[in-house]
């Protein structure tokens, strides 16, 4: 820069002197010469100033190099970036708008075949859904029953309690597959009430308002696979089914919803009482897991962010306490982000109450045991508007029937004990998967999951297997059959492919979880996350693991419409705010 910048005066004085001194030479007149006639006109032709500057100036700058070479390069380097980026987006939008197509228009299924194997699928939970997503339906007769006719993604059903994602963003009715699949799937809307293990047959009922001619029906089945989930479990407390309110499906997210408008609109009712008004305004959780604890977040996040704008008079006595019988929340985690979690709640006014069990749930108050500072045990009544019970899974009635038929399962008393093939314990046609059975994993989506793809995959195996054999047989009897020693020779080296092929299909091992990490929303924009990564784990927690939150669960969404949904609902609540209806 600088041998460039000293070249310029030279070269700006020697174009100047070549002007002067061109100047002068237009001025003189030429003599005639011997030339010819043309090249005597040439020579005194005059030269004008404008084409003696033009050829100074490139001579005096021959040797400097052009200044917008980069900057055409640099504006070239942009101007591809711009179109790559319009052609990546027009063939993202062109993809989406291909498989939206694609879901909008299934294709015709062939009916049932009634030679094959019935398999009956009880449930549409994380487990059941996984299983039908991979199950080849070609090999078997697949019966759903279940009285929920869509998926629902629970991990995000905290936000639909404060209207942060509609509900229906969560959800993806279960015909949305079922009709993709390659042959036709039979779906009832049921209940399941029994399953008669000997006679290989499950008892429905009907439980939707509207009713036909058969309110109750038998289905039988040749393989059943039980994904039913679990209830909430209130250990026996009494008062928590009458008063509280629990977080396992849309309604329960609908009534909380709710609960909590009716609560602020009623604190702030003409002459209540103080009292009343505190109480009213105090909303307890009971349950210090990731349901819980994103619960928490998420109602002191709308307390922040909309209810003490729209509704000023209730910010003085809204107060969220989280109860927890363990010595501390999230005990799944690490303990630095157990701390980071406690610390984060504390700078939100959310107050923790660990090592306090809940002993009775009235209207307006709990009954709590803690232990004092001196180290004694004492019971205080804790008063409430809202209480949300997100503690705890219990049997459902047909699990704990069906475990009552089949004596092996006499010592398990969680669930239905499985094995390593996720069969249960002293069947030989019934699998588990999920929260109902018992396979020494927590109750997790991720496990459910996990399990409902293993089931898949050994289902399509067990059909190709018998496939191979039947084939197997059939060449057997050819070969016996077979007319000359090269037809033998020729049959016997198909049975031996197939004969490979079958040892390759059964070496299918156990299942085995495979653990993903764990995450968790503690409001104020900011997440928790134990990540398993190589040998060993990640914990990390704060704004930038919020982001990394959103975008896991949105990754994690059944669909892409599902996904598109969630997105629009956290725009619209990041632009609008969250509504403050009581609906």
């Amino acid at each position: 820069m600088a041998g460039a910048a000293a070249m310029r005066p030279l070269a700006s004085s020697s174009v100047f002197a070549a002007l002067r001194s061109a100047g002068r030479r237009t001025l003189t007149t030429h003599r005639p010469s011997p030339l010819s006639s043309s090249v005597a006109k040439e020579a005194i032709r005059p030269v004008l100033p404008r084409q003696v500057f033009q050829q100074t100036f490139r001579r005096a700058y021959a040797d400097v190099p052009p200044k917008t070479e980069a900057k055409k390069k640099g504006f070239r380097f942009l101007r591809w970036t711009w179109r790559l980026t319009w052609l990546s987006a027009i063939a993202g939008l062109g993809y989406i708008s291909y498989g939206i197509y694609q879901m909008r228009n299934p294709d015709d299924q062939p009916a049932p075949d009634p030679t094959k194997k019935t398999l009956v699928i009880l449930g549409t939970g994380w487990g059941s859904v996984s299983l039908l997503k991979k199950l080849d339906t070609e090999n078997y007769n697949v019966v759903v029953i279940s009285p929920r006719n869509y998926f629902l993604f629970t991990p995000l059903l905290p936000s639909c309690t404060t209207g942060t994602i509609e509900h229906r963003s969560i959800m993806e009715p279960i015909r949305n597959f079922l009709r993709h699949k390659k042959a036709a799937v039979k779906y009832y809307e049921a209940e399941a009430t029994k399953v008669d293990y000997e006679k290989k047959v499950v008892y429905i009922k009907d439980e939707s308002e509207i009713k036909g001619d058969v309110s109750a029906t038998e289905v039988p089945f040749d393989m059943l696979v039980v994904g039913v989930g679990a209830e909430n479990a209130t250990f026996g407390i009494p008062g928590v089914r009458e008063h509280g309110l629990f977080l396992k499906e849309v309604e329960d997210a609908q009534r909380i919803r709710k609960r909590i408008m009716d609560c602020c609109e009623t604190a702030i009712f003409k002459d209540q009482s103080e009292e009343e008004v505190k109480r009213l305004l105090h909303m307890v959780v009971v349950g210090g897991g990731p349901t819980g604890v994103e619960f928490a977040g998420e109602l002191q996040d709308f307390f922040n962010d909309d209810l003490k704008k729209w509704i000023p008079e209730i910010k003085d006595n809204f107060h969220v306490t989280l109860v927890e019988a363990l010595p501390n929340v999230l005990p799944m985690f690490s303990k630095q982000l157990i701390e980071y979690t406690e610390k984060t709640f504390k700078e939100e006014t959310i107050t923790i109450r660990n090592k306090t069990m809940v002993k009775k749930v009235t209207e307006k108050y709990i009954e709590a045991e803690s232990t004092g500072p001196d180290g004694q045990k004492q019971i205080e009544r804790i008063p409430y508007g809202l209480l949300v019970w997100a503690t705890g899974n219990a049997l459902r009635p047909v699990v704990r029937d069906l475990m009552s038929q089949i004596p092996e399962q006499a010592s398990s008393r969680r669930g239905l004990a499985v094995n390593e093939y996720l069969v249960v314990k002293g069947a030989e046609n019934i699998w588990a998967v999920g929260d109902c059975a018992v396979a020494n994993y927590a109750p997790t989506a991720q496990v459910a999951a996990q399990e409902g793809a293993f089931l898949a995959r050994l289902f399509n195996n067990m059909a190709k297997t018998e496939q191979i054999e039947v084939e197997l047989k059939n060449l057997s009897d050819a070969q016996e059959k077979a007319p000359s020693k090269d037809v033998r020779d020729q049959v016997f080296g198909e049975i031996k492919e197939l004969q490979k092929r079958l040892r390759r299909v059964k070496q299918m091992g156990p299942f085995e979880y495979s653990h993903q990490g764990s995450l968790a929303y503690i409001g104020s924009e900011k997440a928790v996350a134990d990540i398993s990564w190589l040998t060993g784990n990640i914990a990390t927690g704060g704004t930038l693991t919020y982001f990394f939150w959103r975008s896991a669960y949105l990754s994690m969404c059944f669909s892409t419409r599902n996904r598109i949904l969630v997105l629009v609902d956290w725009i619209k609540a990041k632009v609008f705010g969250r509504d403050v209806s009581r609906e």
